[in-house]
């Protein structure tokens, strides 16, 4: 059981640095796309269009923010 149910070891804790890079690099991506998007339509914005953006790297800035937190408890409390 303890194989299955026990403490993980330090390696782990990779999981949530990977992720973390993943939804920071995709904000970012998000984020310069829109503000382009914005800059090169600004006279016929498309308003469902950028509500969709800004609630997308809203969640993908909360990602990132919440698997940062995670990976620095892991590392904390596995020294």
């Amino acid at each position: 059981m303890n194989n299955y149910f026990g403490p993980l070891s330090n390696e782990s804790c990779l999981y949530f640095y990977v992720v973390s890079v993943f939804c920071g690099f995709s904000f970012a991506l998000v984020l310069i796309s829109t503000i382009l998007y914005v800059i090169m339509n600004f006279n016929k914005i498309n308003r469902i269009y950028l509500s969709n953006a800004i609630m997308g790297s809203a969640n993908l800035f909360l990602a990132y923010f919440v698997n940062r937190l995670l990976h620095t408890m892991c590392i904390r409390t596995l020294i």
